[in-house]
């Protein structure tokens, strides 16, 4: 038997989406704060020759460079304000997160409720402003010296105010990206900055499929096996939507209570876990903590001028090496059980229960139900992981032999769509909630002419 907010949820049509207002607020400020990311992306740092860029970086094409321009929706590629995207942004993310279990007063600020949240997020803008300090005079300088054995520059005057130059506007370019996917996850629909990087995505795969055309029409690439790898993207497509929707229900029980004169009965309900607990962070804290250092060594190694071992480590770490491929299953195994943890506390959840009297049957109240718990959670988060490494490493593999395009791999097949069924999630939560609110003025109308 479906319940009342089931049946509603089933009756969203577009008559309510138009009568909804707010929600169609949110969804034109989303859609204009995209295209603001998008024109960025094409405003290039002061100094830069576009054409001798556009060659210099043709020449690494299907490298590391070329893999993490796609996080940067091509924005790497052109040395936009934006070249390094919100990569940074994640990084100091994840070094204030693992910080606060290694540090106690972190800690300490953790648990100070939204002060303590708020004291965090600014010590991961001061972070983010660090790295992306470091990371842009380290390209500054890379491509000052980039290509200078193939007779080309990037940079029209090299020195050191083109140096200063480039940091400052890759901070300006960053900090308003952060700012930006702020705005739109408290004034739009979905999470900011995985939209942003789902954008990047999505406006260069049509590129991608006419480089798939292109490549079956000179012969490199059959139609069969054209068909082959559409047939395996959609396969991919679906099997995330059916990993992203699994769940481990928990019955909980309530028992019976007394109020006054009346006696209720006990009740039962489920605490749902979903198999991939930790969403579409794993795949991308991994690639951002390996891609940003990689890069920055590809344009030392490119100069000529770098060391021995910094050319063979580049070498060995290049998109589809057996190196690379380790590293970047171990990062996607590693945060999915480290954002689980931060997630999901089973020894709060527990103390929950115990304080409004539920229990899991066969499992005794507070230290045993959070042991159960945690029991549970660490083998679907097992699960979770494997999905994950799976879906990430299998189409890299095919990339690497077929020099198919990266677009078609599986970290951007999840991310496109994880973060499309969370934004639908959250506008048919906005539609139920208008709906909602709709029955209430009509009950409240109804209620006066009485």
């Amino acid at each position: 038997m479906a319940s009342a907010a089931q049946q509603m949820a089933g009756n969203l049509s577009l008559a309510n989406f138009s009568k909804a207002t707010e929600l169609k607020k949110r969804l034109w400020f989303t859609l204009g704060a995209l295209i603001v990311f998008r024109l960025l992306s094409f405003v290039p740092l002061p100094g830069i020759d576009p054409t001798a860029l556009g060659s210099l970086f043709a020449s690494t094409k299907g490298g590391v460079l070329d893999f993490f321009n796609m996080f940067s929706g091509g924005a790497l590629s052109r040395m936009s304000l934006i070249a390094l995207g919100v990569t940074p942004y994640i990084t100091a993310s994840i070094i204030i997160q693992l910080m606060t279990s290694l540090v106690p007063s972190l800690a300490s600020i953790k648990k100070e409720g939204e002060s303590g949240r708020k004291k965090l997020n600014q010590y991961t803008r001061y972070g983010t402003v660090l790295l992306t300090a470091i990371q842009g005079y380290s390209i500054a300088v890379g491509l000052e010296s980039w290509g200078a054995d193939q007779g080309l520059s990037a940079v029209i005057d090299p020195g050191y105010f083109f140096r200063i130059t480039t940091v400052i506007s890759l901070i300006g370019g960053t900090m308003f990206l952060m700012w930006l996917g702020e705005q739109i996850t408290s004034r739009g629909i979905g999470n900011g900055v995985s939209l942003i990087i789902m954008a990047g995505i999505v406006a260069h795969m049509p590129t991608a499929i006419g480089q798939l055309f292109e490549q079956t029409r000179t012969g490199a690439l059959s139609a069969p096996f054209i068909l082959l790898v559409a047939i395996i993207a959609l396969a991919t497509v679906a099997f995330i939507c059916l990993m992203e929707r699994a769940q481990r229900r928990i019955l909980i029980q309530y028992p019976k209570r007394q109020a006054g004169n009346q006696m209720f009965q006990g009740d039962s309900s489920h605490l749902p876990l979903k198999i991939n607990t930790a969403g579409v962070i794993p795949p991308i804290f991994a690639s951002s903590l390996l891609l940003m250092p990689l890069t920055i060594a590809q344009f030392a190694g490119q100069s000529g001028k770098g060391p021995d071992w910094l050319l063979t480590v580049t070498t060995a770490l290049q998109h589809g090496a057996p190196l690379y491929m380790a590293l970047y299953a171990a990062g996607i195994i590693f945060f999915s059980f480290f954002y689980t943890a931060v997630v999901f506390n089973p020894e709060e959840t527990a103390d929950n229960l115990k304080k409004h009297g539920g229990f899991v049957p066969g499992i005794r109240p507070g230290a045993k139900t959070m042991e159960y718990l945690d029991y549970v959670l660490t083998r679907i988060t097992v699960v979770g992981a494997a999905y994950l490494t799976l879906i990430c490493l299998l189409p890299e593999f095919l990339i690497s032999k077929m020099s198919i395009p990266f677009y078609f791999g599986g970290t951007s097949l999840l991310i496109v769509v994880n973060v499309t069924m969370d934004t639908v999630a959250q506008i048919q939560s906005h539609l139920l909630a208008h709906q909602y609110q709709g029955l209430i003025k009509k009950a409240k109308l109804r209620g006066n002419r009485r």
